[in-house]
């Protein structure tokens, strides 16, 4: 039996045990239970109040974010709602400001930014006839930092097969859910296309005017001039199709004096007896355009008053009402020589445009490449007669030839009269005026 001895003075409360004689235990107290479990419990408040805590912080993390979702999609209903039109915008032209609402909404350079949604746009379309410099137009348009215009969207067939199909891709373009390369990163402030007359457009022409007057857009029309340079352009570009004279690629423009060069060399072959009945219809259907969007809005210019006075592109920026820019183009022109050098059989052409009543036909040229007088004052003044004078063409005789008789004829040719003793004047009486009151053919 062991043997348990008490010290007399205690010291540190230790208890001594005996096993044998030569045996001693120390023994330490037992702590209370109580204290264990206070130390265990204050572990697991701690334990419990971070859980919580981090519990708390993403239940907080994922209410932000559902919120934030909420603002973003509030955001996006506010194009439904509402722009405020400008104070100083006058109320005829309230019509011509849209908003659109593209369906495929992104934050993408392609589409409709967030910023953009109470930016006006307005609509347009250029209309014009192949090889009177629309192409180079365009991309002068599309320099401008807000105008998209998306090129000859009517070339495809399918996209022109009715009405219908027409309307709907009109729809497409001015709700800026048309993607091309003259889309922009950009607010856009106009949006377009290009149109050609015998692209689906005059055999609706109805239904087009009508679409134009209801969605406020603004037909801006492209000529030429000198109707001759365009049907050589024609037939050029052609020809070219077939021959592929650039490495075996056909290009209707180009962007070096190399490749315009070499376009340059063919030279055209035209059917002098069919010459001025071609002129004639060109010319008839460019003025029938005019007549039918004559209700919408709309303006007329022409190639060759764009390239000689480039304070024309100020005005169509004013037509579009967008701020200025200098707008430029990287397209070279092909054909810059002469009319007789361009044409293979000049002699059989220039016979044809020495008649009287061709001379108008031909955008009044003469020897030299230059438009006539008279009859350049006389186009000037017969724009302003009405159709009705027009269609009965009391200006010309039985045989198309200028009458005399008529008032019209009669103000062009004193006017023309004036013009030349001013010039002759101003030369000192030195040979006659050859130059006219139009610009120099290009």
């Amino acid at each position: 039996m062991p043997i348990y001895l008490s010290s007399a003075h205690r010291m540190d409360d230790e208890e001594i045990c005996l096993f044998d004689k030569d045996t001693i235990v120390t023994k330490a107290p037992k702590k209370s239970p109580l204290i264990l479990r206070m130390v265990v419990l204050l572990f697991a408040m701690v334990c419990g109040v971070f859980i919580c805590l981090v519990c708390l912080k993403q239940i907080n993390t994922q209410t932000k974010t559902k919120l934030l979702n909420i603002v973003a999609i509030n955001h996006r209903d506010k194009i439904n709602q509402p722009c405020q039109v400008p104070d100083d915008l006058e109320q005829s032209e309230i019509s011509y400001l849209h908003y659109p609402k593209p369906q495929t909404f992104k934050s993408d350079f392609r589409t409709l930014r967030r910023e953009c949604v109470c930016n006006p746009v307005r609509y347009f379309a250029i209309l014009s006839m192949q090889r009177s410099g629309s192409g180079w137009f365009e991309t002068l348009l599309n320099s401008h930092i807000n105008v998209s215009s998306n090129g000859e969207i009517f070339s495809v067939q399918e996209r022109r097969v009715n009405v219908s199909s027409i309307l709907k891709n009109m729809d497409k373009v001015y709700n800026l859910d048309w993607f091309s390369s003259a889309s922009k990163n950009e607010c856009s402030a106009a949006v377009g296309f290009k149109w050609m007359l015998n692209q689906g457009l005059m055999e609706n022409h109805q239904e087009i005017v009508k679409y134009f007057e209801e969605k406020g857009v603004s037909a801006i029309f492209l000529f030429r001039k000198n109707l001759l340079r365009r049907k050589i352009s024609v037939l050029a570009n052609s020809y070219d199709k077939y021959a592929k004279q650039l490495n075996g690629t056909h290009k209707s423009h180009t962007h070096s004096p190399s490749e315009a060069q070499i376009l340059a060399k063919y030279k055209p072959n035209i059917n002098a007896t069919l010459l001025i009945p071609d002129l004639k219809q060109d010319e008839a259907e460019a003025a029938k355009a005019i007549e039918y969007f004559k209700t919408t809005r709309h303006v007329v210019i022409y190639y060759e008053e764009v390239i000689n006075n480039r304070t024309k592109l100020d005005e169509v920026q004013d037509f579009l009402r967008l701020p200025h820019r200098e707008l430029r183009s990287r397209q070279v022109k092909i054909h810059t020589t002469p009319l007789s050098k361009q044409v293979e059989n000049w002699e059989d052409v220039e016979k044809v445009l020495r008649g009287t009543s061709s001379a108008r036909d031909s955008s009044c040229i003469d020897g030299k490449g230059r438009r006539d007088p008279i009859t350049g004052v006389w186009r000037k003044l017969i724009s302003g007669v009405t159709k009705a004078e027009r269609l009965n063409r009391t200006d010309f005789d039985s045989e198309q030839n200028l009458n005399p008789s008529s008032p019209v004829v009669g103000e062009a040719t004193r006017a023309e009269q004036q013009w030349r003793k001013g010039r002759l004047l101003e030369r000192g009486g030195e040979g006659s005026a050859d130059r006219g009151m139009g610009v120099e053919v290009l």
